[in-house]
């Protein structure tokens, strides 16, 4: 074998790796949120400087993570999330707010055709989810209950935001023309799923992993 060959071979190796460890990189980045929030602020941070012609920083500060341990944190985020465009006072109500998953849920109860450009949201219970699966809905909220909480949260005023929901506005459920009766009438109880295996708790922790399964329904009623 010449020396070109052997050459040859080496920089093959080592273009190889070099590539293993940029696609490497590239894998990390996909579930990394920082990275992701760097990306979006930076383009974003380009346009509006050119559309102002200036330079400089335009965000506040680096993008917040917290976790959310509870069901109860998860829907307060919601809300506050929710409520950003009533507080900034550029919406009067959370159904008016545009580019907000309560808009497009409040759309929906309306029978109104969704935009086909739309995100698709993890549901809320109502008339069409009342069966699901529990991992197919948030907390097993309902969303009828959801609308009520956004909305008399929006209505408290805070001293350190510009705006609230008026007091004087109509309450959500006449805001969105939804006749609260028929409405109740689809929101029955979710039925209750039968346990597929009987037993001692540990003998379902057996059962749960034996099946490949990380939970099974039942291990709440185990009195033993």
């Amino acid at each position: 074998m010449s020396l070109i060959t052997v050459s040859l071979i080496t920089v093959g190796e080592a273009e190889s790796l070099k590539a293993e460890e940029i696609v490497t990189q590239w894998r990390e980045r996909l579930y990394d949120l920082g990275w992701f929030m760097k990306c979006l602020n930076e383009h974003l941070a380009r346009r509006a400087n050119e559309e102002d012609c200036c330079k400089g920083r335009f965000w506040e500060s680096r993008y917040k993570c917290q976790a959310l341990l509870d069901e109860q944190a998860v829907l307060q985020c919601m809300a506050y999330v929710d409520l950003n465009p009533v507080r900034a006072d550029m919406a009067a109500t959370p159904e008016q707010s545009d580019y907000t998953s309560i808009q497009q849920r409040a759309l929906k109860t309306q029978g109104k055709p969704e935009q086909s450009n739309l995100p698709r949201l993890l549901a809320l219970v109502d008339a069409e989810t009342i069966n699901a699966e529990d991992e197919d809905t948030i907390c097993r909220f309902r969303l009828m209950d959801y609308l009520e909480l956004v909305d008399s949260t929006g209505r408290a005023v805070r001293d350190d935001k510009r705006g609230a929901i008026s007091a004087q506005a109509a309450g959500v459920l006449d805001r969105l023309g939804i006749d609260e009766r028929a409405w109740l009438a689809h929101m029955r109880p979710k039925q209750r799923r039968e346990p597929i295996a009987l037993g001692a708790l540990e003998k379902l922790k057996e059962y749960a992993a034996m099946t490949g399964r990380k939970w099974v329904s039942g291990q709440s009623l185990v009195g033993w």
